[in-house]
């Protein structure tokens, strides 16, 4: 009989065969295999192992059966003794060698494969028919749909009343029956919250927006779920169905809540030798008027320590939100902020306030939608100037990415549109922008990511002499041109005057490898071009950068550090360094 060994170390050696040389077979017994882990985490204790190779009888067995093997022969030898002859009060001192032995035996197919009865357009997986493998997830899975696809259709304690599964060794053949009583049809009853202290009962209902007196469906359920997780005042939500529904056909749902903290203050830091220092913190109030009301102060402190033409910015905003007004799935939302930038190609101090709603499509998409006035004073290279618009402010964000902080897969498409009406002789015009950025991993084990991202921003309507200089767009550090200086590129009118352009067209491509479960290292080009027109990529400069980057993975995200230099462009020279939480897009 071959061995092929598994694990060892300088005491105890672990073999497996497996009769008929099935290598996927052999890949699912070694992973349920926990004498091998002990071995791997370098365990030599022979009472742990004599304990786990017992064990792992009953492991074995049951990845055979999953695979549809109903009647393996299982031997596990240690030292040439059967482990599960051994006795824990006879341990050897040591173990040298354990051989596991595993005669799967014939795969059984299905003979008679039935649910009844079933719902209508109930889907069953393609592998529970006659003359499939016979393996345990199927059956589970077909049981699963079968059940589920009632209670879709309002069936809400739809239940298994008989299971019939019979094995034929000679026939090598499973036969399963498993008969459903679907009930009657329910209907939603009350919400009946549980644990909250703070949060008002009747606003919780309110949020979770259950339907109550339509037909049970059990995506509502998770819906309501998901409206209380968001507003952020409760550690964990847990709704589930009562055991006996009412006399009149409801259905009630228990909510067991537990309270988030009601204050929360964050700090944050990021530094680059091009923009310095960045301080920013936030204060947080969970649940203002007992309603999951949310209250948050803003706080940042940026361009520390640079001099130069770029002076220290400063903001402060404040923003109040309200879940579940109008509808369960909309938010309302109020936000004022005042703002003071020293930017190279302009000064100014503003101030902003707006207010809107925010609606929630679904977990991937939402879109908000708001009125808003803002104040600017300003000065640049045109002048001193007082900027005051009417703003009506949209934005939609489609985010189907496997990870905020470190994408692997997927994409995330965020669409701005900011119509503004010129108050005291300003202009009017509007505001566009778009952000769309995509990942794909590849390789062994994904190792490999290559990430993109496409910016275009346009300015209608108005001439740069008459657009408040926060609206125009400029290119040059970490958000859109690593290696570049920190704004550097805008545009010149024909009196020599430097501005901010109407339009940009930015792109950046990453090649992230990892290199290790805590290491990434990074790959990078960015560009950037601005323009006079309005048209994104229509004339105007570009300038580009390039560098180099590691991730250092955190349970908070990646801490990242890149290095980039200009490499198109004439707006700088030198190296850059930027140092953050997250990647880079």
């Amino acid at each position: 009989m071959f061995f092929n060994t598994l694990q060892a170390n300088a005491q105890t050696r672990i073999g497996l065969s497996v009769k008929g040389g099935n290598s996927d077979l052999r890949e699912e017994i070694i992973g349920v295999l926990s004498t091998r882990s002990l071995l791997v985490e370098g365990e030599t204790a022979p009472q742990g192992l004599i304990a786990a190779a017992q064990a792992d009888y009953r492991r074995i067995v049951a990845a055979l059966y999953s695979e549809g093997y109903y009647g393996p022969v299982v031997s596990i030898r240690v030292d040439g003794r059967e482990a599960s002859e051994l006795s824990p009060f006879a341990v050897p001192p040591r173990v040298g060698r354990i051989n596991v032995i595993v005669d799967p035996g014939p795969q059984f197919r299905f003979g008679r494969a039935e649910i009844t009865p079933l719902a209508p357009r109930t889907e069953l997986p393609e592998g529970f028919r006659t003359g499939e493998p016979a393996k345990v997830p199927v059956i589970e899975e077909a049981g699963t749909a079968a059940v589920d696809r009632w209670r879709e259709l309002g069936y809400a304690k739809t239940e298994a009343t008989s299971q019939r599964i019979t094995a034929s060794h000679p026939a090598r053949r499973l036969d399963v029956s498993v008969g459903l009583n679907p009930g009657r049809k329910l209907r939603f009853g009350r919400l009946i919250p549980t644990g909250n202290q703070r949060v008002r009962t009747d606003r919780i209902i309110e949020i979770a927006g259950l339907p109550t007196g339509e037909q049970f469906h059990p995506d509502e359920v998770d819906k309501a779920s998901t409206r209380l997780q968001r507003t952020g005042a409760f550690r964990s939500v847990t709704l589930t169905e009562k055991l006996v529904a009412n006399p009149d056909g409801t259905l009630d749902i228990n909510a067991e809540l537990v309270e988030a903290q009601r204050r929360r203050l964050g700090l944050g830091v990021e530094l680059t030798t091009l923009e310095g220092a960045t301080v920013s913190a936030f204060w947080l109030h969970r649940n203002l008027f007992g309603g999951a009301e949310r209250l948050r102060f803003d706080g940042e402190i940026s361009n520390i320590g640079i001099g130069g033409d770029n002076g220290v910015d400063y903001s402060l905003s404040v923003l109040y939100g309200r879940p579940g007004t109008f509808n369960p799935d909309t938010d309302l939302y109020i936000r004022t902020a005042l703002k003071h930038e020293d930017e190279p190609l302009y000064l100014s101090d503003s101030f902003e306030i707006e207010g809107g709603v925010t609606r929630i499509v679904n977990e991937e998409y939402k879109f908000q939608a708001g009125l808003g006035l803002l104040y600017s004073h300003t000065e640049d290279d045109i002048g001193i100037r007082d900027f005051t618009l009417f703003t009506l402010p949209f934005s939609g964000t489609l985010d189907r990415r496997d990870s905020d902080l470190d994408p692997k897969n997927g994409y995330y498409l965020n669409v701005e549109a900011t119509p503004f009406v010129g108050l005291d002789g300003s202009g009017s015009g509007a505001r566009l922008y778009a952000d769309a950025r995509g990942y794909r991993s590849f390789g062994t084990q994904e190792k490999f990511t290559l990430a993109g991202r496409l910016q275009l921003g346009s300015i209608v309507g108005t001439d740069v002499t008459e657009t408040v200089p926060d609206f125009l767009f400029y290119s040059g550090g970490g958000g859109t041109v690593r290696g570049q200086p920190y704004q550097s590129l805008g545009i010149t009118l024909p009196g020599g005057e430097e501005v901010g352009g109407r339009s940009f067209l930015g792109a950046s491509v990453e090649l992230r490898g990892q290199v290790s479960e805590k290491i990434q290292v990074v790959g990078f080009y960015d560009f950037g071009l601005i323009s006079a027109d309005s048209m994104p990529g229509q004339g105007g400069e570009s300038h580009a950068g390039a560098g180099i980057g590691v991730r250092y993975q955190t349970g908070l995200g990646p801490i990242r550090l890149d290095v980039a230099t200009p490499v198109g462009g004439d707006t700088g020279d030198g190296v850059e360094l930027y140092i953050g939480i997250g990647q880079a897009f």
